[in-house]
């Protein structure tokens, strides 16, 4: 098994030592770094971002030739790591101890190492893995209270003691993860995106072990892994066609899900039950063809699968305090405009 060694929590020196152990292309861009790799050890990338001194934020999309570990091999025992796995599996081991953790899809893993035990994670070769990691750094936390919750919560005993937990599986963070991947901004707007998305991708981590706690204390009913994929393909299925006149009873077949299953997935997944996410699309999608196109309001109404206008009009005004026809008017008030503004 060949080991990559990090020895620092500074972005630059990181990505210097996975370009000398891997090979591979770096391109860095203000505070973005990403490795193309694509050779005989392995191939995709590895990028990464620092958000502040005490927080970076890296993602892997690789698949390795050979089996590979990655060893934190760091001076001090500040650090703590949030991970969380899109794709395939990755395995998280203490160096001296026999234990392995298996980080599969859509769970989220948070680990602290002592000083005496380093960390490793691991990846099985011909396997392709999407995995992310937020790593903070504690005593760098320029937030006492967020700081002193932290090492309290993740960090045991320096010298002998460390922490790992594996979470239930959670879907919001994948859907975190897609959006900043998804970022076309620039410049100051593109950090300030940056750095908003991976602050909610770690609260949700938090948010994760905590409710997990809470579960495992009350005996909360948990859904499987397959489970959760029934339920983003339902979301994406609802997302594609939200004109279909949906029951939970046809949703429920469709996905293989009990009804209870099903909703228990959407409050996981969105904090919503299946009929408010229903309806949250519609208007969403609703927006987005006032904004696009010429259609007219009762149109509009008609193709996100809605019968009432004045219904549309009470759930669209509730959710961004206007009526969808002052809505329209604004947009083509902005329209005109602009045009005006071009012809000048």
């Amino acid at each position: 098994m060949k080991t990559v060694s990090i020895t620092s929590n500074s972005l630059s020196v990181i990505f210097d030592q996975l370009q000398a152990e891997l090979g591979g292309k770096l391109d860095i861009k203000s505070k973005e770094y990403k490795l193309e790799l694509n050779n005989d050890i392995v191939k995709g990338f590895i990028s990464g971002v620092s958000i502040e001194k005490a927080i970076i934020y890296m993602e892997y999309s690789i698949v390795f030739k050979e089996d590979v570990s990655f060893l934190n091999r760091l001076s001090d025992t500040s650090s703590i790591y949030f991970g969380y796995c899109s794709k395939g599996h990755v395995k998280q081991s203490f160096e001296g101890h026999a234990k392995e953790n298996k980080l599969g899809q859509f769970q989220t893993g948070i680990f602290s190492n002592s000083s005496e035990n380093n960390i490793f994670f691991s990846f099985e070769k011909n396997k392709k893995v999407e995995f992310s990691m937020v790593t903070v750094d504690v005593l760098s936390v320029s937030d006492k209270e967020l700081r002193d919750q932290l090492k309290t919560t993740f960090i045991l005993d320096q010298k002998h003691s460390v922490f790992s937990y594996i979470g239930s599986f959670n879907l919001k963070i994948v859907e975190k993860i897609n959006h900043l991947n998804s970022l076309s901004q620039k410049g100051l707007v593109r950090n300030l995106l940056i750095n908003s998305v991976v602050y909610l991708i770690l609260a949700l981590e938090i948010e994760q072990h905590k409710n997990d706690l809470s579960n495992a204390m009350t005996n909360y009913y948990s859904l499987t892994q397959t489970d959760m994929e029934a339920v983003k393909d339902i979301t994406e299925h609802i997302r594609s066609c939200p004109e279909i006149q949906y029951s939970l009873k046809y949703l429920s077949r469709k996905s293989g899900l009990s009804p209870f299953k099903l909703q228990e997935g959407f409050k996981i997944l969105h904090n919503r039950t299946v009929a408010d996410f229903i309806r949250n699309i519609r208007i969403e999608v609703a927006e987005n063809l006032i904004r696009t196109t010429e259609l007219n309001i009762s149109e509009i109404v008609y193709s996100v699968g809605l019968t009432s206008r004045s219904y549309f009009s009470k759930i669209f005004k509730e959710k961004y305090n206007c009526s969808p026809k002052h809505y329209q008017n604004h947009q083509n008030l902005l329209s005109i405009k602009s045009l005006n503004m071009n012809a000048v």
